[in-house]
This record gives C-alpha cells, structure tokens and sequence, in this order.
C-alpha cells in the first residue's frame, strides 16, 4: 500500500508540471501571434468560419473596389468563352452575346445562330414577348417589330394563324393575358428573377346572378360552338360572329351593358364575351358580375409568357413530348427555334437554318439535344420552318427562307428598357 500511495503522487505532480508547461508555451504563442499578425476583428469572425474559394475570389474582387454586378459579369463572360470555346463569341451589350456557329449532323452542315443573355447582367434590357402591331390579327417582319420595341436581338415567337396573324397559345405581355392556351401546350414564363417551364391550361371565370361560368378562353378562334370565349380590345374593336344560337355579352367595370347576337364592340376598359345563349343567358340582368382569371400552374408575379411545343429538355434530361401537345405535323428536318435557360438563369436563343444543302436544319431530338448541350435545364420548340428568323444589332443573322423572314404574329425581343 506505502509503495503504491507514492506512485500516485509522483505522478499527479509529473502531469501537473506538464499541464503548467502547456499553459505557459500556450500564452507565449498568443503573444507572439499578437505582436507579428494583423488583429482579428468582430467583422473578421462574422464574415466567414470557413472560406471557400468562390467566397475567396469574390472577397479580393470586393477589395479591389469590383462590384457584384461585375463579378456576375465576369463570370457570365468566363461561362460563354467556355462554353463556345473555339467559335466566335460577340458582344452585343453587357449580357448579351452572340454566338454563329456550324455544326455537321450526318456529316452534312448545320447552320446555328446563338444569343444568351443574363437579364442580371443585362440590367439596360429585358427579355419579352412583342406582338406584331397594337391589336392581334396584324403581321410584321422581325426587324419591324425589333424596331418598334428598340431592340438588340429578337426570334420568332409562338404559333399563329397564318391567314390573321392571332397568335395560338399563352402570351402574357407585361402582366396582362394577351391570349389563352391552345392545347395545354408548354410556355415559359418570365420572372424578376428567373424563368420556369410549364404547360399552361387556364382558369378564368364569371359569376353573376348566383351563376359561375367558365370561360374557355381569350383572345382565340373559336374551336368549338360550345365554348365561352372572351375579348378584349387587343382583338380589335368588334367581337368575332357568335356561333349559332349564341349571344354576345358586353360588359364594362363589372356591368353588362349590351347584349346581341350580332358582333359587339369591344370597350376599351372591359370584354365582350362570345358563347352559346343557353349559358351566357343565365347572365342577364345581373346587377353586378366579377370575373376570374389565372393560370395552373400558379405562377404568381409571371411577368411575361411565351408559348410554343413541344417540351425539348425537361428537368435536365431530352423529352419531347410531340403526340401530347398535338404538334404530329412539325416533325422531321427543318429550320428550328427555340428557347430555355441554364441553371445560372441565362437564358439562350437558338435559330437554325435548315431546307437547304449548305444547312439541313435539325429535327426536333436533334434540337433537344443541342439545347440539352447548351446547358438547358429546360427548353422549349417555338414556331419554325419558314419563320424561324433571328436578329441581332439591326441585322438578319441567319438565311431564312424568304430574305429578311416572312411577317410573324409575334416575337421574342430583348428590348431596352424603358423609363417608366
């Protein structure tokens, strides 16, 4: 026991003498760090518990007085010379670029026009849809309706009728609901921050007299007599016919103040709804009626929507969607268009000759694929063949078929900004 009780203290006072060592080396090399390092502020320590290098690079660019505009800018550059390494890669404005490349599919050329833009970049310029004149059933050129939206790049939009120039499918400009969707067919929405993919059905209703109405549609040909359709003066000044045993209904601030059968005019702050009488009927004499509209998916704070089909990438991956969006007819090898965006929000316009032997154009895979190759997390078909058309700083930049591109219902344009 004597021999075992000495043990212990020899060694307690050993591991105290080394725990005092350890104290005093510790203070020493505080004080040593304090006299030869920069000291350590509270912003230091808030700032960062572990720097990445992202957040290494960013923090040098702050010291050097770059702001976060020209970081986004910077990297948006580094992003395209990669991605076109080996083409030529021009600038249009801070954002813009433009890209003409050739690429061979069956070892026959293919002719590729290019333009990406990161509206963060860009903040001088916005991306959005433009129709060809102030009401729908009007055609233009691109560089017309480039000119009238002083614009730097344009494609051509969705689908239209060719004999009137109505667009067919969803177009939203500016927060207001230009036309409805034709089909449920897919369309890309423009947000303050960003961009979403989606087939677009819509939800609009009138409710009057106890009575809630679907309406089938705005702004569209009428596909059958049964249908509610609704027009506002983007239409024109009259309502289309009615179809038969139809009425006409219109209505000005939550009032209905004609009824016909016979085409209406349409006021400039109200609608004029077009249906059969044995529906819109349950509407007279409303004191008061209210309408609804909104789209599913709910996109609230949608900008602008552009609609064209089918599907090219969906969530990353090539899906083309032809017999759902009822698009059988555009299949095969043709001049193509199309739109989508990267996971960085930039978004990329693409316009591809095609008809003719020193440009084959693409069929639509081929397309989801380049688009897919592009970066597209998604993308989708617009209008092709004989409108496919892009312009670019006051020039056609690609061959389409009838020079300087036959007139369109509507476009994509990339259009100075506006003070309001």
């Amino acid at each position: 026991m004597d021999t075992f009780v000495e043990k212990t203290e020899y060694e307690f006072n050993q591991r105290t003498f080394e725990y005092c060592l350890s104290i005093l080396l510790f203070i020493f090399l505080v004080l040593v760090h304090s006299f030869f390092q920069a000291p350590i502020y509270a912003n230091d320590i808030l700032a960062n518990t572990a720097i990445t290098t992202p957040a290494l690079i960013k923090n040098i660019g702050v010291a050097k007085g770059v702001t976060d505009t020209e970081l986004l800018k910077s990297q948006f550059n580094e992003r395209v010379a990669s991605k076109y390494s080996g083409w030529n890669v021009n600038t249009v404005a801070d954002g813009i670029k433009y890209v003409k490349m050739v690429k061979y599919y069956s070892g026959k050329p293919v002719r590729i026009n290019i333009v990406e833009i990161n509206e963060t970049v860009a903040q001088d310029y916005e991306v959005k849809p433009a129709i060809a004149s102030k009401t729908l059933p009007n055609k233009r050129t691109i560089r017309t309706i480039a000119q009238n939206t002083n614009s730097v790049a344009a494609i051509n939009g969705g689908f239209f009728k060719p004999q009137t120039g109505v667009p067919l499918g969803t177009l939203m400009i500016d927060g207001k609901m230009v036309t409805g969707p034709i089909y449920d067919r897919v369309a890309l929405g423009i947000f303050d921050d960003g961009y979403d993919v989606g087939r677009v059905q819509l939800d609009a209703k009138i409710v009057g007299n106890g009575q809630t109405i679907k309406i089938d549609n705005i702004n569209q040909p009428r596909m059958l007599s049964s249908y509610i359709l609704l027009y506002t003066r983007d239409w024109g000044a009259y309502a289309p016919a009615s179809p038969q045993y139809g009425v006409q209904l219109r209505v000005e601030g939550n009032k209905i103040t004609a009824a016909s059968a016979n085409p209406l005019s349409i006021p400039e702050n109200g609608y004029v709804l077009v249906g059969p009488k044995s529906e819109l009927g349950k509407l007279f004499g409303a004191e008061y009626v209210d309408i609804s509209i909104s789209t599913n998916p709910k996109w609230e704070n949608v900008r602008h929507i552009i609609s064209g089909g089918p599907y090219l990438v969906k969530n990353g991956a090539v899906f083309v969607d032809v017999n759902a969006q009822r698009l059988q007819s555009i299949g095969g090898r043709n001049p193509r268009s199309a739109i989508g965006y990267t996971k960085y929000n930039d978004l990329i316009l693409v316009a591809v000759d095609g008809r003719e032997g020193s440009s084959i154009g693409l069929t639509l895979y081929e397309l989801a694929a380049l688009m897919q190759s592009l970066g597209c997390v998604n993308a989708i078909n617009l209008d092709g063949g004989g409108s496919t058309v892009m312009f670019v700083n006051g020039q056609i930049v690609n061959r389409p078929q009838q020079t300087g591109g036959i007139a369109l219902s509507n476009a994509v344009v990339v259009s100075k900004k506006t003070n309001n």
